[in-house]
């Protein structure tokens, strides 16, 4: 468990984790092990031209190591945008309980605040976590551009 989180929000951060590791793991079985096997076999290919300059050779390589670099690109902004529109997302909670916070709040209004905070970090955790399959669709899709 995270240190210093409820039990409730840390569980929740380890379904999200354990989704986005899930998802990045299906991607690179269904998508990228594929377009590996294509750019190794291509550069194998560039190698075979005994004719070739070595910067023919190299060129040839890096432009069969494109396809996947670019595809590499997208997927990590992908999950980049993901994490950011979670963290929007807990910060707005936060934000939340800053607005009914003051010196004088009594301090089972407290506990009450934090029950609240809680609940909107998990269910903050649960709506990113129920995107997760759309965003793999919509991910393999744009994959197949990069073949």
């Amino acid at each position: 468990m995270a240190e210093g989180l409820p039990a409730a929000v840390a569980a929740c951060r380890e379904k999200v984790d354990q989704g986005v590791t899930d998802m990045v793991t299906q991607l690179d079985k269904d998508v990228f092990r594929k377009m590996q096997i294509k750019m190794y076999q291509c550069s194998a290919k560039c190698c075979e031209n005994q004719q070739s300059s070595m910067e023919a050779v190299q060129s040839c390589v890096q432009n069969c190591q494109r396809p996947v670099a670019s595809a590499q690109e997208y997927m990590q902004k992908e999950l980049e945008d993901f994490m950011e529109r979670l963290q929007r997302c807990s910060l707005q909670c936060q934000d939340d309980v800053k607005d009914k916070l003051s010196p004088s709040t009594p301090s089972n209004e407290i506990e009450k605040i934090k029950s609240r905070l809680e609940t909107c970090l998990v269910q903050c955790g649960e709506r990113h976590t129920a995107l997760l399959p759309g965003m793999t669709k919509r991910m393999k899709s744009n994959l197949a551009q990069f073949k």
